[in-house]
């Protein structure tokens, strides 16, 4: 398995260095950390169990890569037990995704999103010691809500949202969403050295019933619901909250390989599953690879649609004059980027 992770590891910088996989990497990159059960069915697996979300199964933990103009690939996996904890091993984790990401052309800004799950010192201190900035989701205990009671009421600006309008005369939105921010010291458990003073992002929106308010949230968390991100990033704070809301990118990836090669882990042996979801993540990545040579539209389409326009392809292939010959379906309307496909992949060697 080391030497399959090695592989993986030198694999994705050497595509992105054939392929135009990551545009503007050079300027800011983004990576995302995420884990997910893959659910798993009898009792020859080994190390099956079940997890946060009381699935039995296995816990896929991924690290991925994108630009703003790019589709995400994968740049680290790790199988782990079913009952594993999200954050168990994230700050290595986190620091290997870095480096791939670094390896792969992203010399300039790099902010690494996470959920709750991974708010934690270890993790913070990971991203700060590889000079890359974090923006992780915050958990709601006594003194965020604290930090955010302390945030004054004109402080909050609304946001452009789901339904939300445009004011013409008032030159603004109407929304029930509203953000502010505010400084916050984390981990103040923690000796000195772990503790970190950045910015804590808070995003509002309006409670559409009071029945189910939270025990202790008192008066000030009965009409509005807080989502909070502790964040050192650059970015101006409409930009920071709304980078931060893309970390959901990651859930199409783990979409994406539950749809196709990791649908399911073939063996009851551990580390062959372990080995499964590295290639599939090799996979993934060769895939989203082939749609950035086919063309634009295929370079950001998911994986199931790469897989029906350019691999799945009705041909018929036949022998003439001791060549071989791929016929291919007419009117085939990606006729053009798969022959853009194939031109790339298999150019002529150069002449010597």
């Amino acid at each position: 398995m080391k030497q399959l992770h090695a592989l993986a590891r030198r694999f994705l910088p050497a595509l992105a260095a054939h392929t135009p996989l990551l545009p503007g990497a050079e300027t800011v990159a983004h990576v995302d950390i995420d884990d997910t059960i893959r659910r798993t069915y009898g009792y020859a697996k080994q190390s099956a169990g079940y997890g946060y979300s009381k699935v039995k199964g296995l816990n896929a933990l991924l690290g991925i890569v994108s630009t703003p103009q790019a589709a995400p690939v994968i740049a680290a996996t790790r199988l782990r037990k079913g009952p594993a904890n999200s954050a168990r091993g994230a700050a290595a984790f986190v620091a290997e995704t870095v480096r791939t990401a670094r390896a792969c052309g992203a010399v300039g800004l790099v902010i690494v999103r996470a959920d709750s799950a991974f708010y934690g010192a270890d993790v913070v201190g990971a991203c700060r010691a590889l000079d890359a900035r974090f923006s992780v989701t915050v958990r709601m205990n006594a003194s965020v809500k604290a930090a955010i009671a302390g945030i004054a009421e004109d402080a909050w600006t609304a946001i452009k949202y789901p339904k939300a309008v445009w004011d013409e005369e008032g030159q603004c939105w109407i929304s029930d969403a509203e953000i502010a921010e505010t400084t916050y010291t984390a981990f103040t458990s923690k000796p000195k050295k772990q503790q970190v003073t950045a910015r804590l992002i808070v995003r509002r929106v309006k409670r559409l019933g009071t029945a189910n308010v939270p025990d202790g949230q008192a008066e000030l968390f009965t009409t509005w619901r807080y989502h909070a991100a502790f964040t050192d990033s650059p970015l101006p704070l409409a930009d920071a909250e709304r980078d931060h809301r893309r970390h959901a990118v990651v859930e199409q990836v783990i979409a994406d390989i539950k749809n196709g090669p990791f649908a399911h882990a073939p063996s009851g042996h551990f580390q062959a599953n372990a080995a499964w979801l590295a290639l599939a993540a090799l996979a993934h990545n060769l895939t989203r690879a082939a749609g950035t040579l086919a063309s634009a539209f295929h370079a950001r389409a998911t994986t199931a649609t790469l897989r029906d326009h350019l691999i799945n392809v009705p041909a018929r292939l036949a022998r003439s004059a001791r060549r071989l010959v791929l016929h291919l379906p007419q009117h085939w309307p990606w006729a053009h980027d798969f022959t853009q496909l194939f031109d790339a992949v298999h150019a002529p060697p150069p002449t010597t």
